[in-house]
C-alpha cells in the first residue's frame, strides 16, 4: 500500500503465550492475582503461543504485516526480577525474532506489558525505587542477546493502566488500592522508561519509544464546571504522563489538584529528587500511541476512574465496541493533531487499535466480523487524515492479532483478527484478517 504507514499487529505476553513456569519462567503478579479468584480465567496456557509461535508467524507473513509488536516475559528472562537470567527463556524469543526476520517481519518488543515478577512485587513493586534498578538490569540482559537484531524498542506499554488500574481501582493486578501507592508506582515506571533508554542504545537499538494510552476528553456541555471537570480529567488520564515523558515535568494544575485534594504526601512523588524529572525525559525515537476511544466529561460525574459508557457485554448499542467503549475515530485525528502541536514527536506509532467483537465461526466455520472492520476501516481513515495535515504518524498495529486472554475480562472480550478456540487453539482467520491483508497488499 502506497501510504507510507507500517503496518503490523500486537499482542502481549502474558495474554498469548501461557506456559507458566516452563523452562525456568518465574511467576508474575498477574499469575498470583489469577489465582486469587480475581479473574475469570489463568494466562496458565493462554493462546498457547509458547508452543505455537512458529504458526502464528506463518500467519502473520500470510497477512503480509511489515512489524510485529509483542511483549516480553521479564519473569520468563529473570524469574525473580534480579539476579541469575534464565537462558532458555531468552531462548524463546531469539527464536521469535529470528523467524520473524525470516519472513520479512520486523520485531518490535516491548519490554513490560504489566507482569512484574511477583518476587519483586513482594518487596513493593513499582512503589519501591528498587524496582527501576532492577528492571534497567532486566532491559540490558534483553538487549545484550537480541539487540544485534532488534532495531525498534518500546519500554513500557500504558504506564497509566499498570499504575492507576494497578495501585489505585486494584482491579488490574496487583490489586492495590491507594493514591500513595499508585503515585509512586507512575513515577518509577516513567523513571525506568527512561533510565532503559540510554541502555537500548547502548546495545545498538536505532529506535526507541514507549507506548501511551490515552482517553482524549471534550467537557459534556460550554458550562465552566464541566469544561473545568474536562481538563481535570485530560490531566489526570493523559498529561500526567505524556508532559514528564517529552520534558515538561508533572502538570503544575495536576500537582495543585492533587494537594489541595490531599493525595500527595511529602513522599509520594519525589519529583524534585535530583535528575528525576530530566531523567523520566530522556529523548525518544517515537511515541507509541494506544487509542480506542474517547469520553464526554461533566461536572457530576464523580471521581477520576469513574468513566462514561455503557457496560460490557455482546450486543452493545450501535456506535460501541463489547467492551463497552463508543466508536469515536474522529477524536483520534484530533488527538494526533493535539499531540504534535503540543509535544512535537519526531514519530508517532499508533501501537494499539481495535474492537472487541465475540463473532464466532458459523456453520460454514467462516468468521464474519463486518463490525470489526468497520471500526479498523474508520480509524485507519482517521490516521491518514491526521497523516494528510501533517502529523508524523509512520506505523499502525492492529490489536490484535489472536483473540485472547483480555485480562479480568477473561477470554469473553475477543480482539483479534484471527478467532482462537479456547479448548482446542485452533486459529481461524476472520473476515478482519483478509480485510487487512488486502489493505496491506493495496487492494
Amino acid at each position: 500500500m502506497s501510504s507510507g504507514l507500517t503496518f503490523g499487529v500486537a499482542t502481549s505476553a502474558y495474554q498469548i503465550e501461557g506456559g507458566r513456569f516452563v523452562d525456568g519462567k518465574g511467576e508474575s503478579i498477574w499469575d498470583r492475582f489469577a489465582d486469587s479468584g480475581r479473574m475469570p480465567e489463568s494466562g496458565d496456557v493462554a493462546c498457547d503461543h509458547y508452543n505455537r509461535w512458529q504458526e502464528d508467524v506463518e500467519l502473520m507473513a500470510e497477512l503480509g504485516v511489515a512489524a510485529y509488536r509483542f511483549s516480553i516475559a521479564w519473569t520468563r528472562v529473570i524469574p525473580d526480577g534480579r539476579g541469575e537470567v534464565n537462558q532458555k527463556g531468552l531462548d524463546f524469543y531469539d527464536r521469535l525474532v529470528d523467524g520473524l526476520l525470516n519472513v520479512g517481519i520486523k520485531p518490535f518488543p516491548t519490554l513490560y506489558h504489566w507482569d512484574l515478577p511477583q518476587a519483586l512485587e513482594d518487596e513493593g513493586g513499582w512503589t519501591r525505587r528498587s524496582t527501576v534498578d532492577a528492571f534497567t538490569k532486566y532491559a540490558a540482559a534483553v538487549a545484550a542477546r537480541l539487540g544485534d537484531r532488534v532495531s525498534n524498542w518500546i519500554t513500557h506499554n500504558e504506564p497509566w493502566v499498570a499504575a492507576y488500574l494497578g495501585h489505585l481501582d486494584g482491579v488490574f493486578a496487583p490489586g492495590r488500592t491507594s493514591w500513595d501507592d499508585a503515585l509512586a508506582a507512575g513515577h518509577h515506571i516513567l523513571l525506568s522508561h527512561g533510565r532503559a533508554v540510554p541502555v537500548l542504545r547502548a546495545a545498538g537499538a536505532e529506535r526507541v519509544g514507549i507506548a501511551l494510552d490515552c482517553r482524549p476528553v471534550h467537557p459534556a456541555t460550554d458550562c465552566d464546571e464541566d469544561i473545568a471537570a474536562a481538563r481535570h480529567f485530560d490531566g489526570f488520564r493523559n498529561r500526567w504522563f505524556f508532559d514528564p515523558v517529552f520534558g515538561m515535568g508533572y502538570p503544575e494544575d495536576m500537582l495543585a489538584a492533587y494537594r489541595e485534594r490531599g493525595r500527595i504526601s511529602g513522599t509520594t512523588i519525589p519529583a524534585d529528587r535530583p535528575g528525576d524529572i530530566d531523567g523520566i525525559a530522556s529523548a525518544i525515537d517515537f511515541l507509541g500511541l494506544n487509542y480506542y476511544t474517547s469520553l464526554p466529561i461533566s461536572a457530576d460525574r464523580g471521581d477520576e476512574l469513574d468513566y462514561s459508557g455503557v457496560p460490557p457485554g455482546r450486543n452493545p448499542p450501535e456506535g460501541y465496541t463489547e467492551m463497552g467503549w463508543p466508536n469515536t475515530p474522529q477524536a483520534l485525528t484530533d488527538y494526533l493533531r493535539h499531540i504534535n502541536e503540543t509535544y512535537a514527536p519526531p514519530s508517532i506509532h499508533i501501537t494499539e487499535n481495535g474492537a472487541s467483537y465475540s463473532d464466532g465461526p458459523g456453520l460454514d466455520g467462516r468468521v464474519r466480523d463486518q463490525r470489526r472492520i468497520d471500526y479498523l476501516a474508520d480509524h485507519v481513515d482517521a490516521v491518514m487524515a491526521a497523516r494528510e495535515s501533517g502529523v508524523p504518524v509512520d506505523g499502525y498495529f492492529v490489536w490484535s492479532l489472536l483473540d485472547n486472554l483480555e485480562w479480568v475480562e477473561g477470554y469473553r472480550q475477543r480482539f483479534g483478527l484471527i478467532h482462537v478456540d479456547n479448548a482446542t487453539g485452533t486459529r481461524t482467520p476472520k473476515d478482519s484478517y483478509r480485510w487487512y491483508r488486502d489493505l496491506i497488499a493495496g487492494g
